[in-house]
């Protein structure tokens, strides 16, 4: 599966030249990720944080910008996980106009204690399944 969210560029993404600022993408970035937990796993950041006691810091991030986005935009963002590691996930999250992709970011993000702020390893019972639904290693 591909988890899919639309998001309207609005005027606070965008820089004097009505375009959006480099940085905003990352933050679209997070959002998304925030969305797919809530929407997609079927656990929202609070219960990420408060009731399971994780949280899933990025710890590698790669961004390709391939065309600007303006203001007034609709953007497709589409998240897939490419890789399910012991404790990490490798994530890949494009962004589209029709077809056209404007950006892809690549992360790696990684399961970590809220205690101790440490890696965790992804519980085969409860978190893998989850994630392997969204596996898409191809292309």
């Amino acid at each position: 599966m591909i988890y899919e969210r639309a998001k309207r560029i609005r005027f606070a993404h965008c820089d004097p030249a009505g375009i959006v600022f480099y940085p905003r993408y990352v933050e679209l970035f997070n959002e998304v990720v925030e969305d797919w937990f809530a929407e997609g796993l079927g656990v929202d950041f609070h219960a990420l944080h408060e009731e399971h006691r994780l949280g899933i810091p990025t710890v590698r991030l790669e961004v390709e910008y391939l065309a600007p986005s303006r203001y007034g935009d609709l953007l497709h963002f589409r998240l897939r996980v490419r890789e399910i590691g012991n404790a990490s996930l490798k994530l890949e999250i494009g962004a589209y106009a029709g077809e056209q992709l404007r950006v892809r970011g690549h992360l790696k993000v990684v399961m970590a204690s809220a205690e101790t702020l440490r890696p965790v390893p992804i519980s085969d019972d409860f978190w893998r399944p989850r994630f392997a639904a969204f596996l898409n290693d191809a292309g």
